[in-house]
């Protein structure tokens, strides 16, 4: 048995118990939901990947629009975490991370082509195709 004798040593073992409680939590919402986690990551780095080495052919490497892939990703993260953390919490609020992550990894896989398009990956052609067909609500577009 511990016997807390001073104040500091209770404080420590409750700040030590808060922060194991909130990184156990964490682990399982994020190795319960590992997929998507995967999925947010990898289409950043992808579109992060071909739009720095679009940067690099236009304007040369840039560390700050560098960083900006590993801050996005974090943010992205934080959000996914958060969402996810809802959905456990509340019940009926299942549909949240499709409605807030689909059209962000369908919109960031768009930017990624794009930006493959620019370092010279994918010819505009096939691109333009891929945009069409994604937007064939629209109608066909004059060329």
């Amino acid at each position: 048995m511990v016997v807390l004798k001073n104040t500091y040593l209770m404080i420590g073992m409750g700040l030590s118990s808060a922060c194991a409680f909130i990184g156990t939590y964490l682990m399982d919402v994020t190795m319960g939901n590992a997929e998507q986690y995967m999925a947010v990551m990898l289409v950043l780095l992808l579109d992060g990947f071909f739009g720095i080495i679009s940067g690099m052919k236009r304007e040369g490497f840039k560390t700050y629009k560098a960083l900006k892939v590993l801050k996005n990703m974090f943010a992205w993260v934080v959000i996914l975490t958060v969402i996810l953390s809802i959905e456990l919490g509340f019940k009926g609020t299942s549909w949240l991370s499709e409605t807030i992550i689909a059209p962000f990894m369908v919109f960031q896989m768009v930017s990624a082509l794009k930006n493959a398009s620019m370092a010279g990956f994918i010819k505009n052609e096939l691109l333009n195709e891929i945009l069409d067909r994604i937007d064939s609500h629209k109608g066909k577009r004059n060329k």
